[in-house]
């Protein structure tokens, strides 16, 4: 009976895909959605990875309820990435840097096969070449802008053709997405205008969300991994405290996109990211390896991760507010007297010794990025899971669980990394607003681009304009 009815199913499915495909050239009906049947039967065709269980941890676990078998799985799987993220940091930035790369064209191939395996279409073999295309000229773009520019200038400033291609690089990128675009135009086929034009917006979307969010991870990762790691781990703090307190704790439903979202786990999460954020914080400022600046030094011709750090990374003394200061006043006041009133041992009054004066302190001493710090893991508590959140109603725009099967229990690239491009935008314009000023290293890359007249030259005049001002004696 059952077989029946599936094969009835495979039928009215087949038949759909057939009325689907032709459509009579020129009508209106070519710029119909897709049947319904259609899209849900090949929705249902994308590797779903959250429920998949690798054959040795599946026997091995088979006496678990489904329930407690997908949460060992979702710990193992949690600790073996996060065992690999800190390898990563130990090799290095240029390690993170390439890893973002790497998650970046992992997390854009997901998005492009959803588009793919919705609107895909015979005869039709260029939206996937297109869509890479796009992908390496976006790249091409941001990162050659930037990173090469001031960055990696002195590296590339080295060789003729890579001068030629650093003083010509916008007209490059915009001579690439041209033969993009006219190779799209030239694509187009009068039967699939609707779905063509609906993949190449989903590719500039796709491309809008991973390319333009990594870029910004990559320049924020160029201040000092600290402005990496930190932001980084508060996001995974934050889903692993809000999924254990919603896991063991969680009755009220926090929103209708994830139904196993609670707001015992939100409140529980955010709170546990506040603090153990802080105490993060706190100890990475003690090690220059996380907090200088990635900079390249032209006289060890190697990139150089020690510096003299600044000043958010030295303990700064701040006054404390009035009344936090009185109540510290008054608890240590407390203390005090009990510690030095007479005490009976033994039925024998023992006196103390002469309490000592007191001068409390109405100062803290503490490292400005800390206090930086809870801005971040506040962002990342409230406004971070709504990432996750703009990701669930995509999947369910389409009738999807995960977008792969990369990492069981998790699901794909982009389950584990909706968030973090959300925090990563917000890490850079935090940056750029409160934290971010011109350094004399950055000027000297852009001075070491310039030809050796022209550095010369620029030489001449800044020693005339200190002269001037009396800065220098002549």
């Amino acid at each position: 009976m059952t077989s029946q009815a599936d094969s009835e199913l495979r039928k009215r499915v087949a038949d759909a895909e057939e009325r689907a495909e032709q459509v009579v050239p020129g009508s209106d009906s070519d710029d119909d959605r897709l049947p319904e049947q259609v899209r849900e039967h090949r929705t249902k065709q994308i590797n779903q990875g959250a429920s998949q269980e690798p054959s040795v941890l599946h026997t091995l676990l088979s006496p678990l309820p489904p329930r407690w078998r997908n949460w060992v799985i979702r710990g193992i799987f949690t600790w073996l990435m996060i065992g690999l993220f800190c390898l990563i940091i130990y090799v290095g930035p240029l390690a993170l840097m390439f890893t973002t790369l790497l998650v970046q064209v992992w997390c854009f191939k997901e998005i492009i096969n959803i588009g793919y395996s919705v609107y895909r279409m015979h005869g039709l073999p260029w939206f996937r070449s297109l869509s890479w295309w796009f992908l390496i000229t976006s790249n091409y773009f941001f990162y050659g802008e930037s990173l090469v520019a001031d960055y990696f200038s002195v590296i590339f400033s080295k060789s003729d053709i890579m001068r030629w291609l650093i003083a010509y690089h916008r007209l490059t990128s915009f001579t690439m997405y041209i033969v993009g675009f006219v190779w799209f135009v030239l694509s187009l086929k009068k039967r699939y205008y609707m779905r063509q034009f609906s993949l190449f917006a989903w590719t500039h979307v796709a491309l809008l969300i991973v390319v333009t969010q990594s870029y910004l991870i990559i320049i924020n990762i160029f201040h000092g991994m600290i402005w990496f790691i930190v932001p980084v781990s508060m996001i995974v703090i934050n889903d692993v405290m809000a999924y254990m307190f919603g896991f063991f704790f969680g009755k009220t439903p926090l929103i209708q996109l994830s139904p196993k979202k609670t707001w015992e786990g939100f409140i529980g999460g955010g709170i546990s990211t506040v603090f153990l954020g802080m105490l993060l914080s706190y100890a990475m400022c003690q090690y220059p390896f996380f907090v200088c600046p990635v900079e390249y030094s032209e006289s060890e011709d190697s990139f150089n991760y020690t510096c003299d750090p600044s000043p958010i990374f030295r303990p700064q003394e701040y006054s404390l507010p009035e009344t936090l200061a009185n109540i510290f006043a008054l608890a240590a006041s407390k203390t005090t007297c009990w510690l030095y009133r007479p005490h009976i041992w033994n039925d024998t009054i023992h006196e103390t010794t002469t309490p000592p004066e007191m001068g409390w302190k109405k100062t803290a001493t503490i490292y400005p990025f800390v206090l930086h710090s809870i801005a971040l893991s506040v962002f990342s508590s409230v406004i971070g899971p709504f990432g996750g959140f703009f990701a669930s109603g995509f999947k369910r725009a389409f009738k999807i669980k995960d977008f792969g099967d990369v990492i069981p229990g998790h699901g794909g690239m982009m389950d584990r990394f909706d968030c973090q491009y959300l925090m990563a935008t917000f890490v850079n314009v935090y940056i750029m607003t409160f934290i971010s000023e011109t350094s004399p290293q950055k000027l000297l890359q852009k001075v070491y681009m310039l030809k050796p007249e022209q550095q010369l030259q620029l030489y001449n005049m800044l020693q005339d304009s200190l002269i001037v001002r009396g800065i220098l004696q002549p």
